[in-house]
Order: structure tokens, then C-alpha cells, then sequence
């Protein structure tokens, strides 16, 4: 019987310190000159070809080698020595006609490892060591083609590797190994076959096998081989749920470090290291460069920035460098795993692409077009055997957008496994396509198989269900989970295709709970609940449509980290023929699908319309057919499919003066640019283009002429930013007609520099930083701008690629704030010696000055505001001086800082500060009882909140500095203030007609008491959960008087000194979670992606106002749930001014600063599942328009800031 009775105590002891791996088994069998003999010493001494150098005999012939350098690595302190059967596989030992030996070698390799192990532990008897069973990747590669004029041939197949695997993995588990290290992996093929060699033994036998995986990166663009990233390679294999994965020869360890940052913010598992000594080196006497102490010295480094969990050496490493390197680094403290995150549907092709549900921008598209049933062109190129062209159908749906590839070759007249496996081998040699995940789609589980054996990617199988029955369906998903595959599950069942909602979600659901019971990964699932054709003329076929979105829309629900998914063209086959309406049918239904959960879409990426574009007439009718609204719409739009091409819109009347029209070009240019006039700047481009002849000339002269004006008219404060971000929208229309008549050596307009911008990983806030980009923009600088929650590597890769003058990190929340310390280190460590901007809320100066700029060589600048951006690069551009000034500027901030820290009042301890705890006053008149208890949610209609919203912050957000109303007198702002906020209220009225988003809160209302500092959350009794707040300890602030106070008192405030410690009177607190939600979100980003940035920033925006007058409104709610607020008549200024009773602190405020609580709100209130807010990493929410929080009722509930705490 197999077991492993060590793997625990390996687990514990991974936890526990850093774990030391042995060296070069290769490199010291070199040392002992060996001759051909030594090889057939015994065994071999009659086989007819050459053995020298298949040191994997040596177990047999010389087991005294082995054994003696297994012990001497063991006396230097590793903890793990691996078998030598790096190549004791039936592939490698074919090459010298001993492929029939292998269970010989691996056994005997075994046993020789046992018996250093054995005598070693009877000099050292309390010191735990662990045999690795080696597997190597064998002499083959699955994903590459030996022959370079038939890249979609392979000289071995799948079944052929996976049995070569299962032979050797018997082996080392019958010789007694205590777990298995596949190592040295070039490509991820390969790598699954051994997984999937593994997971059959264990289905086979009941077990389960412990396995640590180590891959290969052979230079520094961190990719395999085969081509992976090295997220596309951990996407891969995290099926094979491995004890650790890393990295092993190919690089030194300082060459690797940057590839193990990677893996370890990528990893929720131990991370492996073990490097070569350094680069080659034929005069060194082991053949690489580094000595011991070198080696070590490196190694050290990668310990103490935290990356290691099991170290070890490859190529070059002898006893002498681990003995070193064990003094070295065992002091060092073990790497601590990235966090789990279970929330996301990780797929891959050579790059990776992670889906969360409903937390994307856009909805994922899946191409369609490389499918022979749905695709004639497609079809008929595969039947003419064109293997060439039928690839460019593919290049095209990458090109147009898809993010998913579906591949499909069910014809009756076709070999489908054979095209299936020819199609893919030759696809995954062109790096543009086999960037993206494929969706294998076939009715034939044989033909799947076919496409898993060939992809080393995370693929999507289309499709699983229940149409064969419960037993064929579980013989599938056990099957799909031994490659890794998600799965596309479709609403069949064995009664049949599922048509109402109803059925759709009851076969859902069965197959959920029984994928659930086999261990398939629940965010591996896609349901595809049907997508059918209507306007068939038949009465029965009309509510298909809602029938998918209310189906989509409660699974949703019930099944939040699922994925929903359809085959969009289905919808339209009525109307074949007709591409325009099928478009707008198409875009209509995603628009309304999306909204009900919809994340992925099967449909041709480059036909689609966008939802606003559709023509209104043609939209009406559309949405008439698919959301049933009339019996005749689809008469009524083949009727207009019949008229509509005659139809002409007549122009409104323009009402406004155009007497600037008569002026010449450039004055006419400026005056659009100056006014954000769109309408008439491609006619004068086109006129200025007559008349320069060169597009380039174009845009550096008469565009950035009236750009100049535009730059000084904000930097004189006579334009303000809202006008600044439309003179940016004219601009970018302006260039837009003049790109394609460029020659590509004229690409580039010449500008003042080029800037990067990026909002850093795990934060979701950017509207600030949209508009720092416009008006970078406006001032001729190229900016690109690389979104939210973007990650070092991508920041530092693109600033590379772009050759940037300046790099610019934005963040909104406190953890960014060390985020963008870790970027700055990354930078200094890197050589990157240009200078970095700092922006954002939770920036400033000071901390920039203290924090971050000792960090880095070059200027860390602060940028408080948009105003202040152009000066900042454009005083760095002119003078390396500058960069002096602005570090010597710093030094000088930090030296103060530090004076005033050495002077700066003590803490009182938290003993202390409790003497003087505010005795509150807890009773039936402090303590109202609510009239219900638990978690509820709310959807209230923006007619409902726009009483609520504060509009002060939304100006704030545009640089006009005031308070609404009274902005509107401002001397200065006044007249731009008005103009802003009707086109706001504008664009809110076009957002309610359009029912663009639904507002949505959760609340929870829970019993509490207190002890101390801490705050106990109770339901039936039980113990949900418990928040520990901070307590003023400055005795500055304990004698600051409180606003209203009668009488000066020495308070120390804690926001669990509002609830009630006696533990027989109930008292009670709220938990809330609101969004403006993601719809509002894709809103803007589908305005900013159509040039439109100043409607994308309005927009974000008003969706902020709007989450925070919804959490208004919801205060006021449990003020009337809890009886005290149901008398109230206050005005909109009473609310701003919080003249009601209570508070609703949120984590991140002066008098709770740990973002951390976020977390424990999410636990029980599960706002990603209710409404749809998720929590990043750094514990930002997104959507970004969201707020959270507590809510406190005592009447003498205050805001306070509790100070620093040290």
C-alpha cells in the first residue's frame, strides 16, 4: 500500500523556516571522471551501443558514487535530496536502447537515496529529511514541432508522454519516495501530461500523491520555452494543486530574481528556487561561474526580500555552495504565500487572462468565427484542406478583439479529432493567436480530449451537460479536472434542451450541486443557459430572450462566483441576411444581459454595434422584439428593413453665433479647441491638410498651436477643467481623421514628452488621474495611460517599451500608499533613473518627502492637483538642476519632519488613555431597539437619492473650489460652475431615461456589546464577528474641546465607547455597503474608449455623488427602522451638516483607520454576491463608486480623529 507518511511534517516544516534542496547531482558525478565502464559495471557490460553520460545507470552500476554524494550533500545541511532519475524515463532511456529498464533505474535510484538517508540519521538522529522522486521533462517538447516546415506536426503525442510519466511516477511510488518533483519544465504540455499522469494513478488507486513542480526560464523575458508568461504557466497548472512550484536552472539567482517577484505575488503556494551557480563558465572547474560564497551572498538576497520557501542549487552548485548557503539564509524568515484568491476564473494561452465575475470593465468575447458550423468561410477553407488561411480567420477574431478563441470542427464529413489536434498544433506557432485561452467546442468528448492534449493553456471545454445522463456527465467533469479545464455546462438535461426560465435554472443547479460533490472548481464553471431564436413568427419562440436574462439574472444570485455565457448569433437566425439588424439585435441583448449577470459572449468580435450608436427608430424596434414588448415586432422591423436606407435626419437649427466660421483656419482651429467645439474640426483639419500637404505638419502646427492657448488659458486660470477635458475630446477627433493619412515614419508626433500614468495594483480610483492625463495632453505631452489596478511589472515593462520621460503612480486609498513604495524600490533596483510623479487622495508632500523619495535616486515629485502637473514636468524637462532642487527640497522636508518627531508628544498607553473614557449613558432613552434585525438590501430609484446628493465634492472633483449652491456667485468660478452642472443634471436625466444603473445597498443590523476596545457582533446568540477600534491616546486631542461643549472635559475617544458594555442590554450596531454600481462604471469606460474623456469624467463623477447620496438615504432608513428617525423634516443642508442623530464612520476615516475591517464587513455582509462590490487586494472597492462603513446611534455619537498610534 502506498502512503506518504512524511507529507505533513513537510508542510509544517515549509510553514515553519525555509527548506533546503541539495545541489547538482550532474555536476558532482563530473567530478569523478568517470569512464564507460563505471556505466555497465555489473549490468551492462555487453550492450551494444555507448552508455558514458547516462548517469542515471550509476544507481546500478555505481550506487557508492550516488550514495556518497547524496551524503555529502546531507552533511551540508539540505533537507531535501532529490533521486537521481532526472532521465530514468522511457523517452530518455530510449536514446541508449534501455527504455525497458526503467522501473530498474527508478527503483534502484530509490533505494540508494533510503540508504544515505539512513546512515546519515544515525549520526543525526532528531533532523527530519525528505527524498524528492526527480522527474524530468524528458528529451520532447509537445507544444513545438521538431520541423520547422510543418509546425503542426509533433513527433510525439500526448498519450504517449503521459504513459512515459506513469510508468516512472509507479516506480518512484513503489521504491517508497516521499513526494514527487517534476523539475526543469520547458513546456507546460509537458508538464500536464505528467499531472494528468498523476491524477489518473491516484483516481486509479485512491491517493493522494504530494507533488512540487520547477520550471525553466532560460533569459529575461521570463517565459518558457513554450512561450508561457509566467502568470499564463501558474494559470495552467494550478490544477495540480502542488505542495510548491518555482523556478530552477537556466538563470543565476540574481538573474532570477525578478521572475521569483513575480511568481511570489502571483502564488498561494510555497515558492521553490533553485538556481545554477551563476551563467556558464567551461574554464570554471564545476562549468559555472559563481563560488560558493558568491552563490550564497545571492541566494541571501532573495531570502531577505521574503521570496524563498525551499531553496536549493542546479547546474554548478556542489556540497560547498549548499553548506554556505545553509549558514546564509537559515536564519532567514520563510516567504509568506500571496493570498488565496478564489474568486476568479483563471484561464491562459501563452498570456493569462483572469475573470471575476461581473468585475470586468467589459463583458469577454469569445471569437466564433473559427467554427465550421457557423462560419461558412471557415468551413469551406478547411474542407479545401487550406490550413494556412483557415489561421488568418483566427489572426482576424484576435485582431477584432475576441478574448477567447472557440474552435469547433463538428461536420459529418470531417476527421474531427484530427483537424481539432492539426488546427491548434499549428495555431499555437503563431505567439498573436495563441496569446488567448481556446474554447474547445465539440458534441464529442473524444474530440475535446483531442484539443486538451495539444494546448498547454488553461482551456474552456464547450460543451459539458446532462443530456447523457448524471453518470457520463460526472465521467466528463472528472476528465476535464485531470487537464485543468474549465467548462462551459449547457441548460440540457436528458428530458432536453431547457426553453423557461425555470427549467433553465433547475438543470443549472443540479449540475452545480454535482459538480460541487466530484471537487470541480466552482469558479471554473460557465453556464450557458441557452441563447434561442426569436422572431421566428412563432408565438411560443417571443420570450426566449427574457427567458435567458431572468434565468442568468437569478443564478446570478444563487451562484455569484459562476460565469454566464451564450452564443449570441443564435438569437437572430430569423433575420439572416440582414447583418444590420442582427448587429443591433445582437448589441441590444448583451446590453440587457450584461446587466443581468452575462460575463462572456459568444459572438463575431468585429460585428458588433455599440449600444448608443444604434439608430433610436431601428433600437426601439430591436429592444421591441428581443424584450417582447409587442406581437409585431418583428413586422414592424422587417418593414423598416425595408425603409430605412431612405430615411434622411434632418439637422437641428443651430441657434448660436458662427461668425467665427468666416475667420481663417488656424483662428477657426483655436476657437473649436478653446471651446470644445467637435463639429466642424475635421472639415478645417482637412482644410489645414490642403495647404501643409503632411499630416504631421497638421498636428504640430495649427492643432498644437490651439492646444498652446489651451494650456496657457488654464495655467492663467482663465479655462477651468471641465473645458480642458472637452478641448481634449476636440483633439483627439482632430488626430483621429489625420492617423490613418499618416506615413508610418510620421506616427509619432513630435511632443514635449512622453508620460506614463497608471493607477497602481489594488487600487480602482482614477478619475483624478484622467484628468492629469487631458491636461498632460493638452499641453503637447504624450500620455499613456495604462488604467487601474496595474501591476509593477506591466508599469515598468510599458515605460521601457515606451522609452517614457516620466512615470506617474495615482491612489486613492492608504495601502496604495505602499504599493507605490514597493514600485520605487523596484524602479531604484532596476536602473530606472527618470523622474516619478505621485498623485492622489491619500497622498502628500510631506509623505512623499519622508516615505517614498528616499527610495528612489531620481525625483519623487508630489503633484497635489491637475493644475500643477504641467509645471512640475515641465521645470524637470528643462534643467537636470531642477532634479537637485527637488531632492534637496525633500531632504530639507524630511529633516524637519524628523526634528519634530524627536519632539513630538508621547503616547499615553491604551491603561491610560481608558482612565479618561467618556461615561456614556446607556438606557432605554440612548438605546432605540430597531424593528427588524438582520441583512437586507435596498434598491431605491435615483429619483429617490437625488434629494440626497451633495454636490460641493462634485466640483471639488473639476478644480472649482466652493460650496454648491453658493459656487454659483464665485467671482472666478461662478460662470463655469453653472455650465458644468447642467450638463450634469443633463447627463443624470439621460442616465435615468436610459435606466442606465440600479443604485443598491446592503445593510446588516446586528446586537453588539463591548469590552474595552473592541466591538462583539451577535446573531442568535452566536458570535459572528468583532471589530477592535483604536482609542485616542494624544493627550493633545484627550483636551481638545468638543464642538457645542459646555464645558471643557478630557475625553478619550473610541468608536466602541458608543456601545453598550452590559451584556443583559442589548444594544446594536449596522454594518452598510452601497454602489452606484458597475454599470455606471462601463458607462464611462465605454465613453473614455470612444475619445469622449470629458463624459467619462462626469460621469465617474456623478456616479460618486450618487454612491454617497445613496448612503445618505440609506442612514436616514435605519434611523426610521430604529424609530428615531421617523419625525424627522430635515433640509438638504441639515443632512450635509449631519444635524441627526448618529454616525457612519468608514474603515479608512480618522476614527477608524484600518482599511482591514473591510474585510470582516464583507464576511458577513457578502456585498460581492448582493450588490456586486468586490474588494481588491488593498481593499479597495470596486466598483470605485461605492461606499462602506458602520453605523453608530448613540446620541452622543461624534466624528473624531483618533491620532497617531505608533
Amino acid at each position: 500500500m502506498i502512503g506518504f507518511p512524511q507529507t505533513e511534517k513537510l508542510k509544517e516544516l515549509i510553514q515553519s523556516r525555509i527548506v533546503f534542496f541539495d545541489g547538482a547531482m550532474g555536476t558532482m558525478i563530473q567530478q569523478f571522471k568517470l569512464q564507460e565502464e563505471d556505466f555497465r559495471k555489473g549490468h551492462f557490460e555487453n550492450h551494444p551501443s555507448d552508455l558514458q553520460g547516462n548517469n542515471e545507470l550509476l544507481s546500478l552500476t555505481r550506487p557508492d558514487v550516488i550514495e556518497s554524494i547524496h551524503m555529502d550533500f546531507l552533511k551540508a545541511g539540505a533537507d531535501i535530496i532529490e533521486t537521481n532519475t532526472f532521465n530514468a524515463n522511457a523517452l530518455s532511456q530510449s536514446e541508449y536502447g534501455l527504455a525497458d529498464q526503467v522501473r530498474t533505474l527508478n527503483l534502484a535510484s530509490v533505494q540508494v537515496a533510503k540508504a544515505a538517508v539512513q546512515k546519515f540519521q544515525k549520526t543525526v538522529e532528531d533532523r527530519p529529511v525528505f527524498i524528492a522522486g526527480a522527474v524530468g521533462p524528458t528529451n520532447r517538447m509537445l507544444s513545438m514541432s521538431p520541423d520547422v516546415n510543418r509546425p503542426e506536426f509533433r513527433a510525439l503525442t500526448f498519450t504517449e508522454l503521459a504513459e512515459a510519466y506513469r510508468e516512472q511516477t509507479l516506480a518512484l511510488l513503489e521504491g517508497g519516495v516521499d513526494f514527487l518533483l517534476c523539475e526543469t519544465v520547458f513546456d507546460t504540455l509537458n508538464l500536464k501530461a505528467f499531472i494528468y499522469a498523476v491524477k489518473t494513478i491516484e483516481e486509479e488507486q485512491s491517493l493522494k500523491i504530494p507533488v512540487m513542480i520547477s520550471a525553466t526560464i532560460s533569459d529575461a523575458s521570463g517565459r518558457t520555452l513554450s512561450g508561457q508568461s509566467l502568470e499564463a504557466f501558474w494559470n495552467s497548472i494550478r490544477h495540480a494543486d502542488a505542495l510548491a512550484v518555482g523556478l530552477n536552472c537556466g538563470l543565476g539567482p540574481s538573474q532570477v530574481e525578478f521572475h521569483l517577484k513575480e511568481l511570489s505575488r502571483l502564488m498561494d503556494v510555497p515558492l521553490i528556487s533553485y538556481p545554477n551557480a551563476g551563467l556558464p563558465n567551461p574554464l570554471s572547474a564545476t562549468g559555472y561561474d559563481e563560488s560558493p560564497n558568491l552563490f550564497s551572498t545571492r541566494v541571501k538576497n532573495l531570502a531577505e526580500q521574503g521570496l524563498l520557501n525551499l531553496v536549493g542549487g542546479c547546474c554548478g552548485t556542489t556540497p560547498q555552495h549548499i553548506a554556505e548557503m545553509v549558514k546564509l539564509v537559515s536564519k532567514s524568515s520563510p516567504r509568506v504565500p500571496a493570498k488565496k484568491d478564489s474568486r476568479k476564473l483563471r484561464l491562459s494561452g501563452i498570456e493569462a487572462l483572469n475573470i471575476s465575475p461581473q468585475n470586468e470593465p467589459n463583458l469577454i468575447f469569445v471569437g466564433e468565427r473559427t467554427n465550421v458550423t457557423g462560419s461558412p468561410k471557415f468551413s469551406k477553407l478547411v474542407k479545401e484542406d487550406n490550413l494556412e488561411a483557415s489561421i488568418e480567420v483566427a489572426r482576424q477574431q484576435a485582431q477584432n478583439g475576441a478574448n477567447i478563441l472557440d474552435v469547433n470542427f463538428d461536420e459529418a464529413m470531417l476527421n474531427s479529432k484530427e483537424w481539432m489536434q492539426k488546427f491548434l498544433n499549428y495555431l499555437v506557432s503563431e505567439p498573436e493567436i495563441s496569446a488567448l485561452p481556446i474554447m474547445i467546442d465539440s458534441s464529442k468528448w473524444d474530440v475535446i480530449e483531442a484539443g486538451l492534449q495539444v494546448l498547454q493553456g488553461k482551456c474552456v471545454i464547450n460543451s459539458l451537460s446532462l443530456k447523457d445522463g448524471e453518470e457520463a456527465f460526472r465521467k466528463s467533469a472528472r476528465q476535464a479536472m485531470k487537464f485543468g479545464a474549465a467548462a462551459v455546462i449547457m441548460a440540457f438535461d436528458e428530458q432536453g434542451q431547457a426553453v423557461t426560465k425555470e427549467d433553465k435554472v433547475r438543470i443549472c443547479s443540479r449540475a452545480y450541486d454535482i459538480l460541487k460533490e466530484e471537487g470541480f472548481p466552482t469558479t471554473d464553471i460557465i453556464f450557458d443557459v441557452n441563447v434561442l431564436t426569436v422572431g421566428t413568427g412563432i408565438d411560443e419562440h417571443n420570450n426566449y430572450a427574457n427567458e435567458f436574462v431572468e434565468a442568468v439574472r437569478e443564478l446570478k444570485k444563487k451562484y455569484p462566483e459562476t460565469l454566464y455565457s451564450g452564443g449570441i448569433s443564435n438569437l437572430s437566425f430569423s433575420f439572416r441576411g440582414q447583418n444590420q439588424i442582427r448587429e443591433a439585435m445582437h448589441s441590444v441583448f448583451l446590453y440587457h444581459a450584461r446587466h443581468a449577470g452575462l460575463d462572456m459572449a459568444i459572438v463575431n468580435a468585429g460585428m458588433l454595434q455599440v449600444y448608443d450608436d444604434i439608430e433610436p427608430e431601428l433600437k426601439k424596434l430591436v429592444e421591441d422584439l428581443v424584450l417582447n414588448r409587442t406581437p409585431e415586432a418583428s413586422d414592424q422591423i422587417l418593414e423598416y428593413s425595408k425603409t430605412h436606407e431612405t430615411k434622411q435626419s434632418s439637422e437641428k437649427k443651430q441657434a448660436v453665433d458662427e461668425s467665427w466660421r468666416k475667420e481663417p483656419v488656424q483662428s477657426r482651429i483655436t476657437h473649436s479647441l478653446v471651446n470644445g467645439i467637435d463639429k466642424y474640426i475635421q472639415e478645417d483639419v482637412a482644410e489645414a491638410l490642403s495647404e501643409l500637404k503632411v499630416p504631421l505638419h497638421v498636428i504640430e502646427g495649427p492643432l498644437m498651436t490651439g492646444m498652446k492657448e489651451v494650456g496657457e488659458l488654464f495655467g492663467a486660470g482663465k479655462m477651468f477643467l471641465p473645458q480642458v477635458v472637452k478641448s481634449a475630446r476636440v483633439m483627439k477627433k482632430a488626430v483621429a481623421y489625420l492617423e490613418p493619412l499618416m506615413k508610418e515614419n510620421e506616427s509619432q508626433s513630435s511632443s514635449q514628452g512622453k508620460i506614463l500614468l497608471a493607477t497602481v495594483k489594488g487600487d480602482v480610483h482614477d478619475i483624478g488621474k484622467n484628468i492629469v492625463g487631458v491636461v498632460l495632453a493638452c499641453n503637447g505631452f504624450q500620455v499613456i495611460d495604462l488604467g487601474v489596478m496595474v501591476p509593477f511589472q506591466k508599469i515598468y515593462d510599458e515605460a521601457v517599451r515606451n522609452d517614457v520621460d516620466f512615470i506617474g503612480l495615482s491612489g486613492l486609498i492608504t495601502p496604495s500608499l505602499d504599493e507605490m513604495a514597493y514600485n520605487l524600490k523596484e524602479l531604484q533596483q532596476l536602473g530606472w533613473k527618470k523622474p516619478v510623479l505621485i498623485g492622489g487622495a491619500t497622498t502628500s508632500m510631506l509623505h512623499t518627502a519622508v516615505k517614498l523619495d528616499p527610495l528612489f535616486e531620481p525625483p519623487v515629485i508630489h503633484v497635489s492637483d491637475a493644475s500643477l502637473v504641467v509645471g512640475a514636468v515641465n521645470g524637470l524637462s528643462e534643467s537636470s538642476k531642477n532634479f537637485i532642487d527637488y531632492k534637496e527640497k525633500y531632504q530639507r522636508l524630511r529633516e524637519d519632519f524628523e526634528k519634530k518627531e524627536q519632539q513630538k508628544e508621547p503616547l499615553l498607553s491604551v491603561e491610560e488613555a481608558r482612565s479618561y473614557r467618556e461615561d456614556l449613558e446607556f438606557s432605554e432613552s440612548t438605546i432605540s431597539s430597531p424593528e427588524k434585525m438582520g441583512v437586507f438590501e435596498f434598491t431605491p430609484s435615483i429619483e429617490e437619492l437625488e434629494k440626497f446628493i451633495d454636490w460641493s465634492p462634485f466640483f471639488w472633483t473639476w478644480e472649482l473650489k466652493g460650496l454648491y449652491p453658493k459656487i454659483f456667485e464665485h467671482p472666478k468660478y461662478g460662470v463655469e460652475a453653472k455650465k458644468i452642472f447642467e450638463e450634469a443634471k443633463e447627463m443624470l436625466a439621460k442616465i435615468k431615461k436610459e435606466s442606465r444603473f440600479q443604485p443598491q445597498a446592503v445593510l446588516g443590523i446586528f446586537e453588539a456589546t463591548r469590552y474595552e476596545e473592541t466591538v462583539q457582533l451577535f446573531s442568535d446568540g452566536k458570535i459572528l464577528t468583532q471589530f477592535t477600534f483604536p482609542r485616542q491616546r494624544l493627550m493633545s486631542l484627550i483636551e481638545k474641546p468638543a464642538k457645542k461643549a459646555r464645558a471643557a472635559q478630557k475625553i478619550s475617544r473610541c468608536l466602541a465607547d458608543l456601545i453598550s458594555n452590559d451584556s443583559s442590554q442589548k444594544d446594536y450596531i449596522s454594518l452598510f455597503a452601497t454602489t452606484a454600481g458597475q454599470e455606471l462604471e462601463d458607462y464611462a469606460n465605454s465613453l473614455k474608449e470612444d475619445g469622449d474623456d470629458y463624459s467619462s469624467i462626469l460621469v465617474k463623477a456623478i456616479a460618486d455623488r450618487l454612491a454617497e447620496a445613496l448612503t445618505e438615504w440609506l442612514h436616514l432608513e435605519v434611523r426610521k427602522i430604529f424609530g428615531f428617525g421617523q419625525s424627522e423634516n430635515l433640509s438638504l443642508d441639515d443632512l450635509l451638516r449631519e444635524r441627526y442623530q448618529g454616525i457612519r464612520p468608514a474603515p479608512g476615516y480618522p476614527a477608524c483607520p484600518n482599511h482591514q475591517d473591510k474585510a470582516l464587513i464583507w464576511e458577513i455582509l457578502n456585498p460581492e454576491k448582493r450588490i456586486g462590490v468586490s474588494l481588491t487586494e488593498s481593499m479597495a472597492m470596486s466598483p470605485a463608486s461605492s461606499v462602506s462603513g458602520f453605523i453608530f446611534n448613540h446620541p452622543s455619537a461624534r466624528y473624531f480623529d483618533v491620532g497617531r498610534q505608533d
